[in-house]
């Protein structure tokens, strides 16, 4: 197959993928992944089912893509984040608290709300859900304990429990937040309680 004919092939495979999880994007936060249908997705993209069902294997399939773009798109802020802050000299436990201070923010703010909060335990199950998220957030997390770990300013950790159990705490904190009828009072006081549970890590 010649090369420019590849390349227009993968571009316009590419763009039919965006144009499908944008719509999808969306319209889950919209109207919800149960009173969304594979027909409104498609015509709001302006293609077909078959496209759908050719990239996606369905609206779930679709689903679970926007789902793994919204997580991915919170570990890049983690990323640009970190990077910052250890340029502007921050020292290891600043860095933590501004992740955190990141991450219960975004608990608040629409897509990852509504995709990851709301809506991602209805469409993919308890099971499927865990699994996606913890891949994301479980590398962060472990990242930022081994590094309050190697300098000395926290008691020794079991990382992989201390990962853990941190995930455990920040998974519930933002189910408090997206179940809150005062999800600004609830992220609030959300920071309150973790900075005070993984302030009891240090050591300085």
């Amino acid at each position: 197959m010649d090369d420019q004919v590849k390349s227009r092939r993968e571009e316009y495979a590419e763009s039919t993928r965006r144009a499908l999880i944008d719509s999808g994007r969306r319209l889950f936060v919209e109207q919800g992944y149960a009173q969304t249908s594979a027909e409104e997705i498609v015509r709001a993209a302006r293609l077909t089912r078959g496209a759908l069902y050719h990239h996606f294997g369905g609206k779930q399939g679709l689903f679970e893509a926007i789902f793994e773009d919204v997580e991915q798109g919170l570990v890049d802020q983690f990323a640009e984040a970190a990077f910052g802050a250890a340029e502007a000299g921050a020292e290891p436990w600043e860095q933590v608290f501004r992740a955190l201070d990141l991450f219960l923010d975004e608990c608040t703010r629409e897509a990852y709300l509504r995709i990851v909060l709301q809506e991602g335990p209805i469409a993919l199950g308890w099971t499927r859900w865990r699994e996606l998220d913890g891949r994301y957030m479980s590398g962060v997390l472990r990242t930022a304990i081994e590094t309050v770990d190697d300098t000395g300013l926290a008691a020794p950790l079991a990382v992989e429990m201390t990962a853990r159990a941190v995930y455990g705490l920040l998974t519930e904190l933002a189910w408090g937040i997206a179940e809150a009828d005062d999800q600004a009072a609830a992220r609030r006081d959300a920071g309150l309680v973790a900075r005070q549970m993984i302030s009891s890590f240090r050591t300085s």
